[in-house]
C-alpha cells in the first residue's frame, strides 16, 4: 500500500435525516448510495440506539472477558456444531493466518436442524447458542441489542433500495422470516513483538451488511481504498457500517464489498469490538436489482479463491469452514473434503 498517498477518511452519514422530510431523506439516500459505491464503508450517526443500551452492552462485554478462563472455556465453540460460543485467542483464522483475538459468537436462538438427505449443508449453522452461566445478564442485553440493530439494518436496506431506483420493500421478503444474524463480541488483546499483529486479517464480509460498534478511543480498523489503507477510528456514538458480498451481488457490483482488516493493539492495551452481521435466511437469495441507466454496474468481483454464492447459507458456510476448521473437523468432517 502506498503510504505517501493523501489521507482519506470515511464518510459520516446521519440516519435521522430520513425523518426530516422528503428533501432531507432523498439527500441521505443519495449520500448512502455514493458512500457505499465509492468506499463500501461509512460512519452512521443519528441511528437512535439508546446510549444506555450501548453502555450496558460494552460493560457486559467487558465483564464476559474478565470471567475466569474456566467459565469462558465452558462454552468453547468446539462444543458447538453450530459454530457458536467462545473462541480462545488464536482460535480463528483469516486467509489461513491466526487472528489475535478472543470472542463469543451469538446467532439466532433456534433448534438444530437434523442432517439428512435433501437438507442443505448450510443448515448446520442453525441451532442454539451457548451462554455463560456465570454471566446470565449477557443473554438479556444481547437480545435487546439484536432487536435494536435489526431495526436499524432493515431501515438501511429500505433506504438503499430506494436510492437504487427499486421499491423500498424489495429486500423485505428475504429478511421477513428467519433472517440470519451474527453478533460477535470481540476482544483484541495487546500484541506487539515489536510490531502489532493481525487482529483479524484482510477480508470481505460474506453477508449483506455489518453494523460495528467499537470501544470509544480504540483504533485498529483499516479499510482498503484505491491502493491504501484508511484508518477508521471510532467516532463518538457512531456505528461503522459496511456492506457484504451479497449486497455487491444484488447490485451487480455497483455497491462494493470492501476489504478491511484490524491491527492488534500494542502490549498493555486491548480493544472491545462488537460487529452485528445482518443477512437473509440461510436458504434465502438476495434479490437482483435492475439499476437506473445512470448507474453503471461493473459486475461483481471475480476471485476464484473466494467464490460468491447468491444463496446466503452457502456464502456463510464457506466463511465459517475457513475460519473454524477445528470446529468443522469435530462436528462436520465431511464438509472439509
Amino acid at each position: 500500500m502506498d503510504s505517501s498517498a493523501p489521507t482519506l477518511t470515511l464518510p459520516i452519514l446521519d440516519l435521522s435525516r430520513l425523518g426530516g422530510g422528503e428533501t432531507e431523506a432523498e439527500a441521505f439516500r443519495a449520500e448512502l448510495r455514493e458512500a457505499t459505491h465509492e468506499y463500501g464503508f461509512f460512519y452512521l450517526t443519528g441511528h437512535g440506539v439508546p446510549a444506555e443500551l450501548i453502555e450496558r452492552v460494552m460493560t457486559t462485554s467487558r465483564a464476559f472477558f474478565d470471567l475466569p478462563e474456566a467459565d469462558k472455556m465452558a462454552i468453547e465453540n468446539l462444543n458447538s456444531p453450530h459454530f457458536r460460543g467462545y473462541t480462545r485467542v488464536g482460535g480463528e483464522l483469516t486467509l489461513g493466518q491466526v487472528d489475535w483475538r478472543e470472542q463469543i459468537d451469538i446467532g439466532p436462538e433456534r433448534p438444530a436442524v437434523p442432517k439428512g438427505e435433501g437438507v442443505p449443508d448450510y443448515y448446520v449453522l442453525d441451532g442454539p447458542n451457548q451462554w455463560p452461566s456465570a454471566l446470565p445478564e449477557l443473554q438479556e442485553v444481547i437480545t435487546a441489542w439484536h432487536d435494536e440493530l435489526s431495526g436499524v439494518a432493515l431501515t438501511l436496506m429500505q433506504a438503499w433500495a430506494k436510492s437504487l431506483g427499486a421499491d423500498e420493500h424489495v429486500f423485505d421478503e428475504a429478511f421477513a422470516t428467519d433472517s440470519s444474524t451474527l453478533i460477535k463480541i470481540v476482544r483484541y488483546p495487546g500484541k506487539s513483538d515489536p510490531e502489532p499483529k493481525q487482529g483479524v486479517g484482510a477480508h470481505k464480509d460474506s453477508g449483506v451488511l455489518t453494523l460495528l460498534f467499537v470501544e470509544p478511543g480504540k483504533g485498529g480498523l483499516q479499510v482498503e481504498k484505491d491502493g491504501q489503507w484508511i484508518d477508521a477510528p471510532p467516532v463518538d456514538g457512531a456505528f461503522v457500517v459496511n456492506i457484504g458480498e451479497l449486497l455487491e451481488v444484488a447490485t451487480d457490483g455497483y455497491l462494493k464489498a470492501t476489504v478491511h482488516r484490524v491491527i492488534s493493539p500494542r502490549i498493555g492495551d486491548d480493544r472491545i469490538s462488537i460487529p452485528f452481521f445482518y443477512s437473509p435466511a440461510l436458504g434465502g437469495t438476495i434479490p437482483l436489482l435492475t439499476l437506473p441507466d445512470s448507474l453503471e454496474a461493473p459486475g461483481i468481483t471475480v476471485d476464484p479463491a473466494n467464490p460468491i454464492f447468491r444463496t446466503y447459507g452457502e456464502n456463510a458456510l464457506k466463511s465459517r469452514l475457513r475460519a473454524h476448521p477445528d470446529v468443522a473437523a469435530i462436528h462436520h468432517p465431511e464438509l472439509l473434503s
